[in-house]
C-alpha cells in the first residue's frame, strides 16, 4: 500500500472517501453529532496543506427510491466547512455533468463534497462502471471510511481500482486499524473483553474469536439472559434467543477448556416494564420473576466487573450494560465506563469499539479518558470477528 505521509498531493485532485454519515437534530435540521467529521480532519488538512485539493464522498443514511431530501449531503455541507475552517463547495449530483464541472475547476486548496453516493443503486450494488465514473473526480484515491470499510460497495473498494499506484488509507483509517491490533495482535495481559447489547446473535462471533485471545469476558445486556437461561436460570421477560441457548452452552464449554473466565452479571436491575419510569428491583440475574425483565446489572455485578478491569492491561469495550438512555438503567454501563477509564488511568490500554460503547464514554465525558474511541461499529465488529474488510482489503490489491 502506498503511503498517505509520503505521497506528493501538490496540484493534486484527492478524491476522499470519507463516513460523514453522522446524526442530525430532528428539531433543527442541524449536525447533533460532529465526531465523524472531526474524525477525518487530520486527513483532509494533510492533503490541503501539502497542496492538493479535496473531492469528498460519503453516504448517508439509506436512500431507498433515489435522492430525498432526508438523506441529502447538503444537510452537512455548512457543518464540513466550520469543522474544516475552509468554504465547502456542494454537487447536487456525483456523477452529473454539474459535478464533474465542479471538480475539475478545482485550485490547490479547495474542498468540494459531492452528494450521497447510495443515491444510486450502483453503490451498494458494487458497481465497477459507476466506480469509474466517481473516479473520474480525482488524480488518487485515499479511503478514511474505516465505518463503512466492512461494506463492499462502489465507492469504498471498486473505486479502488481505478487508481492502482495511487491510492491509500488516510490518517483516521490507519489509526483504525493500528488500534486495533494493538488488541488483537499485540494484546498485553491480562487482556479483558466487555461484551454487550441485546442478542448473542450478534456478538457470537466475535465472542467465539476472542476466546482465542482474553484471558476474561464479561458479558452484559440483554444477550446475558440467554446465557442464564441455558444456564437453567429463570429470566422472566427478559430477552432472550431461545434458538441461541446451545449456542451459549458451547461458548461456555470452549470458555473452560480454553482457561478464559467469562463473568455474567450476578445481579440484574429488574423492570415490570419496558420504560424510563418502571417499578425497578434488585434480583439474582438467574432469579427473574414472570413479568419482570433485566435492563441492567446489578450492584454486585459492577462490583465484580470493576475488580477484573482495574487488574486489565488491555480492554476491548463493545456493548452496553444495559438500557443506559434511560437514565434508571444506566449505571451499570456508566461504572462499567469509570472502570475502564481507571484501568487506562492506571497504564492499560482501551479500546472502545463503536456504536453504543462510544455513545455511552462520550455521554458520560470520558471520551479523552480512554486509549482509542472507534468511529466504526460494524467494521471493527467483522475485524474482530476475523473477518477481511473489503475497503481495506482494496487498497492492498
Amino acid at each position: 500500500m502506498i503511503s498517505f505521509q509520503s505521497y506528493d498531493f501538490q496540484n493534486k485532485r484527492a478524491l476522499v472517501r470519507v463516513d460523514f454519515n453522522v446524526p442530525l437534530d430532528k428539531t433543527t435540521g442541524l449536525v447533533s453529532d460532529d465526531k465523524r467529521i472531526r474524525a477525518a480532519l487530520p486527513t483532509l488538512r494533510h492533503i490541503l496543506d501539502n497542496g492538493g485539493s479535496v473531492v469528498l464522498l460519503s453516504h448517508f443514511g439509506r436512500p431507498k427510491n433515489g435522492p430525498e431530501a432526508i438523506f441529502s449531503l447538503a444537510q452537512i455541507c455548512a457543518k464540513v466547512s466550520e469543522v474544516l475552517g475552509t468554504e465547502v463547495l456542494f454537487a447536487d449530483d456525483c456523477i452529473g455533468d454539474k459535478a464533474f464541472g465542479l471538480s475539475e475547476a478545482l485550485k490547490p486548496g479547495m474542498v468540494l463534497l459531492l452528494e450521497n453516493v447510495r443515491f444510486y443503486k450502483e453503490e451498494t450494488a458494487g458497481d465497477l462502471a459507476f466506480a469509474q465514473k466517481l473516479a473520474a473526480h480525482g488524480d488518487c484515491y485515499v479511503n478514511d471510511a474505516f465505518g463503512a470499510a466492512h461494506r463492499a460497495h462502489a465507492s469504498t473498494t471498486q473505486l479502488a481500482s481505478f487508481f492502482p499506484n495511487d491510492k491509500m488509507a488516510g490518517l483516521l483509517m490507519q489509526a483504525e486499524i493500528e488500534n486495533a491490533q494493538k488488541v488483537m495482535l499485540q494484546a498485553q495481559k491480562p487482556f479483558t473483553a466487555i461484551v454487550g447489547g441485546a442478542k448473542v446473535s450478534d456478538k457470537v462471533l466475535i465472542v467465539e474469536n476472542l476466546l482465542e485471545r482474553a484471558d476474561h469476558i464479561l458479558i452484559g445486556g440483554g444477550m446475558a439472559y440467554t446465557f442464564f437461561k441455558a444456564m437453567g436460570g429463570q429470566i422472566g421477560a427478559s430477552l432472550c434467543e431461545n434458538e441461541r441457548l446451545e449456542t451459549c452452552k458451547e461458548i461456555l464449554h470452549q470458555a473452560q477448556a480454553k482457561g478464559v473466565q467469562i463473568h455474567l452479571p450476578i445481579d440484574t436491575v429488574a423492570a415490570d416494564r419496558f420504560a424510563a419510569d418502571a417499578n425497578t428491583q434488585i434480583v439474582d440475574s438467574d432469579c427473574i420473576e414472570d413479568g419482570w425483565m433485566g435492563l441492567d446489572i446489578g450492584p454486585k455485578a459492577r462490583t465484580a466487573f470493576q475488580e477484573v478491569l482495574l487488574q486489565s492491561k488491555t480492554i476491548l469495550w463493545n456493548g452496553p450494560m444495559g438500557v443506559f438512555e434511560m437514565p434508571a438503567f444506566e449505571n451499570g454501563t456508566k461504572e462499567v465506563a469509570f472502570a475502564v477509564a481507571n484501568a487506562t488511568k492506571n497504564g492499560a490500554f482501551s479500546l472502545i469499539g463503536g456504536g453504543d460503547s462510544a455513545a455511552a464514554v462520550q455521554q458520560f465525558e470520558l471520551s479523552s479518558e480512554v486509549s482509542y474511541v472507534s468511529t466504526g461499529g460494524g467494521a471493527l465488529l467483522e475485524y474482530f470477528e476475523g473477518k477481511t474488510l473489503p475497503g481495506m482489503a482494496a487498497l492492498d490489491a
